[in-house]
């Protein structure tokens, strides 16, 4: 069948004839009464006959109903309806199958096709062609058909279909239609929108006459969303900020952008309550795009939703630079007082007796917001909302004070609210007018001092931690002293017991845990940066490599260790074996922190002088350094422990499960070398310390000074004169002990007066063996005067503290060899017989 030729279906099937079904009943009732008249085997026959009669009749209904030529009455009905709103419906409806006949269409679609008859109706792709844009708008709708998809566009026909006018909008629905008999059929909706179109166009255009009428209006407008963004600004607004309209997008500019000084925390504390629309007036300055300030008078709006959420505001501005002003000077004074007040960097606000804030500028925003801001249930802001909670009385009290005329209040320091936490000093005093500005008790002057509350407690920290390594310094070197004692006495005694002896097991016992105590003195004197440090260049990419063996087995199987070495790593200068013991102190507490394993990472990198702003960190200067990271995956670290980390015998493991030493020894080995250590963790979600060391550039063409280590001579007996000079007498007594037993002549001083005093007596002295910290008079200040008058002899200094700690106060130029405490018997032989070699 062609497109052309007539529907195949426009008519309504029908439920059966009322006729067939009076025969249907006739034949019943004859075969009954043939059942009841006739003799049994007629009867029997006719009843065969009916029951074969109606199987065919049953057989026939069911073809009929299968091709559609017989409906049950209700479902007839209902079709009548339908048919009837279909056949009613004004917009073009037409119906076809999956081989593109037309089953149906209404009396509007042949409106539209302009058809007299049904052998007139064309498809849809026939009715609409033309334009480009009009034969691909069908072409996607009919392609939307065959695949079994809705689909739905608007053309412009010009000329219209119908003839009548320049042009017509349609718009034109495809959609499946599903549970009908017919397989693929396919439901067309045309309709006529040119109407809505010029609606449409018509409140367009409107709009846009508004938005011009707006745009060069003799006063400012914008438009700002809740979180300060710019989401319109008009071109009156826009000229006098200095900004291209044109070039103009929404969320480019923020209030702060705009509005100078602290302008936009003024406006972004507006309050209300829910469902209302509240407007404020402010007299602040806007800023230009080159930075030159306008003085203007804004009327800003917020609308506040029904759970009192603020939406986007509508702001009117007002030009007031000289020149716009209605020639007014009480009001020109009123705007210059209002534009000094909120521009002001003091927090200002007129307070109620009961804590009310009646009126406050920018800057008061900016420092406490909570306090412009209505509670729940209250009509007006509260100052005590931006304070708080527990400096609630101090505030009360000095409110007190001002409401009942008292001069001279004293200022209170005060927390504030919210998050991050800041702190402000506030200076309350008594209203000059009680019955000026709205009843206002009070005026409050407050200043931020958040910075320096910081960098006090930064300060405080730093003295304790000074006066605890002053502490730990000079416990330590006392220690040491006691020590050296014990060391050297078990030394002599071992020289004179066998090992089959029964005390050389005891004796032995005594040393180990002497030498444990002196690992423990040791952390105490990296704390207090005095212990004895041998630096020496170091590559960090190659000392990380060789260790990494040993912090493997340290870790365990269940944590995995990632070394990832930077690569051309600068060189550094610091002691190999106290940075290695750094290292693994660290890794150590890293895995102390995955109970059920995790990752540690080890990073090295170079951090030139312009990146050293990027760690955030005040007190590091900045300058070229080398990074060692070490990165967990554990726990983290609490804030309120954060800043206890370092300090000596803090710990949060168990108890009799760490010294509380080791990151304070990490801290001080860093710091003596002249590097920062710096600790970032959040609770649960790991910490990563960052040690950063100075860059070490060697002068060109001269190696690196290395020490090559003292061999140990066969021979440790000796000959010549040793002043001996040490206040401990125990420690003096076992060096004596020991360098007389072997061969040496021993003159003992217990101070650096009294060592003067042997010099003066003795015939010739080959070498002086002196502790550095004495009464009276110390080592160095010895070895001065000692060089004055004349005597030349090398001097072994003997001290628990590092030998650059006093050698600042030796002659410049001058030698010496170091020993440092705890020292063993063989030790002090062993330096000895070298300086005299």
């Amino acid at each position: 069948m062609s497109a052309n030729s007539p529907p195949t279906v426009d008519r309504v099937e029908r439920a059966a004839n009322p006729a067939l079904l009076l025969a249907l009943a006739l034949i019943l009732c004859c075969a009954v009464a043939a059942f009841l008249l006739l003799p049994a085997e007629l009867g029997v026959k006719a009843i065969s006959l009916t029951i074969a009669l109606l199987a065919i009749f049953g057989v026939f209904s069911i073809l009929l109903y299968a091709f559609g030529q017989l409906q049950f009455a209700g479902r007839a009905s209902r079709f009548d309806v339908t048919k009837a709103i279909a056949d009613g419906n004004s917009d073009g409806l037409i119906v076809t199958d999956a081989d593109s006949r037309i089953v149906y269409a209404n009396d509007a679609y042949r409106v539209f096709s302009g058809a007299k008859g049904a052998a007139d109706l064309k498809l849809v792709e026939r009715l609409f062609t033309g334009a480009p844009e009009v034969s691909e708008a069908v072409y996607r709708l009919a392609q939307a058909a065959r695949g079994g998809k809705s689909a739905v566009e608007e053309l412009r026909m010009a000329p219209p279909l119908s003839g009548d006018g320049a042009a017509a909008w349609y718009r034109i629905r495809v959609r499946p239609l599903d549970g009908v008999s017919r397989r693929g059929a396919t439901l067309w909706t045309v309709s006529d929108i040119t109407r809505e179109r010029e609606r449409h166009e018509s409140f367009f255009q409107d709009l846009q006459h508004a938005i011009d009428y707006l745009d060069h209006a003799p006063a400012g407008f914008f438009s700002a969303d809740p979180d300060g963004s710019i989401v319109h600004m008009n071109a009156t607004l826009a000229n006098w900020l200095d900004y291209d309209i044109a070039q103009f997008a929404a969320g480019q500019l923020k209030l702060a952008d705009i509005v100078a000084a602290d302008g936009a925390a003024l406006l972004s504390v507006v309050s209300g309550h829910p469902g209302e629309v509240t407007t404020e007036r402010f007299d602040v300055d806007l800023k230009r795009r080159g930075g030159q300030f306008l003085p203007v008078r804004l009327l800003h709006r917020v609308a506040f939703s029904s759970a009192g959420l603020p939406g986007p505001s509508r702001t009117l501005a007002l030009n007031r630079a000289p020149g716009e002003d209605d020639g007014n000077d009480l009001r020109a004074a009123e705007v210059r007082f209002a534009r000094f007040f909120n521009a002001t960097p003091m927090a200002i606000a007129s307070v109620a007796a009961d804590g009310g804030v009646l009126r406050a500028n920018g800057a008061f925003a900016r420092l406490a917001p909570a306090a412009l801001k209505p509670p729940v249930g209250e009509a007006r802001p509260s100052l005590y909302a931006g304070v708080a909670e527990r400096d609630h009385s101090a505030l009360r009290e000095a409110l007190a004070a001002a409401s009942s005329g008292k001069g001279d209040v004293a200022p209170v320091d005060l927390a504030l609210s919210g998050e991050p936490p800041r702190s402000a000093r506030f200076f309350v005093s008594a209203a000059a007018d009680p019955q000026g500005d709205e009843g206002a008790n009070a005026t409050v002057f407050a200043l931020d001092t958040t910075e320096q509350r910081a960098l006090q407690e930064s300060f405080v920290q730093s003295q304790k931690m000074q006066a605890i390594g002053q502490l730990a310094g000079g416990i330590a070197h006392d220690f040491n002293n006691v020590l050296t004692a014990i060391i050297g006495y078990s030394d002599l005694l071992l020289a004179n017991h066998r090992a089959t002896d029964p005390s050389f097991q005891d004796i032995m016992q005594i040393k180990q845990n002497a030498n444990r105590a002196a690992g423990l003195v040791r952390q105490l004197l990296a704390f207090s940066r005095r212990q004895t440090l041998r630096p020496q260049t170091l590559q960090l990419g190659e000392v990380l490599s060789d260790l990494q063996m040993l912090l493997r087995r340290l870790v365990g199987e269940t944590i995995e260790l990632d070394v990832v070495l930077g690569r051309d790593l600068w060189l550094v200068k610091a002691d190999l074996n106290q940075f290695e013991q750094v290292i693994v102190n660290l890794v150590v507490n890293a895995r102390d922190a995955m109970k059920d394993g995790g990752k540690i990472t080890l990073r090295t990198r170079n951090v030139p002088a312009a990146e050293c702003a990027s760690f955030n960190e005040k007190s590091l200067i900045p300058a070229d350094y080398v990074l060692v990271e070490v990165e967990d995956e554990g726990h983290g670290i609490p804030a309120h422990v954060r800043d206890k980390i370092f300090e000596p015998f803090f710990t949060t493991k168990e108890v009799g499960k760490g010294t509380g030493l080791g990151l304070s020894m990490v801290y001080g080995i860093v710091k003596q070398t002249g590097g920062y250590v710096f600790c970032d963790s959040e609770e649960g979600a790991g910490a990563v310390f960052r040690i950063l060391l100075p860059r070490f550039i060697p002068e060109a063409g001269v190696e690196p000074a290395k020490k090559e280590p003292a061999k140990p001579a066969a021979d440790l007996t000796g000959r010549g004169a040793i002043l001996l000079v040490e206040d401990e007498e125990a420690v003096r007594a076992f060096a004596a002990r020991a360098l007389a037993s072997r061969g040496y002549t021993v003159l003992e001083a217990a101070t650096g007066v009294e060592a003067l005093r042997v010099v003066e007596g003795a015939a010739a002295i080959d070498l002086i063996v002196s502790d550095v910290i004495m009464p009276e008079m110390d080592g160095p200040t010895m070895l001065t005067e000692l060089r004055r008058r004349g005597l030349n002899v090398k001097i072994i200094f003997v001290s628990g503290y590092a030998d650059d700690a006093f050698a600042r106060n030796l002659p410049e130029g001058q030698e010496f060899l170091f020993l440092p405490k705890p020292f063993t018997l063989k030790q002090l032989i062993e330096t000895v017989k070298s300086a005299m070699s």
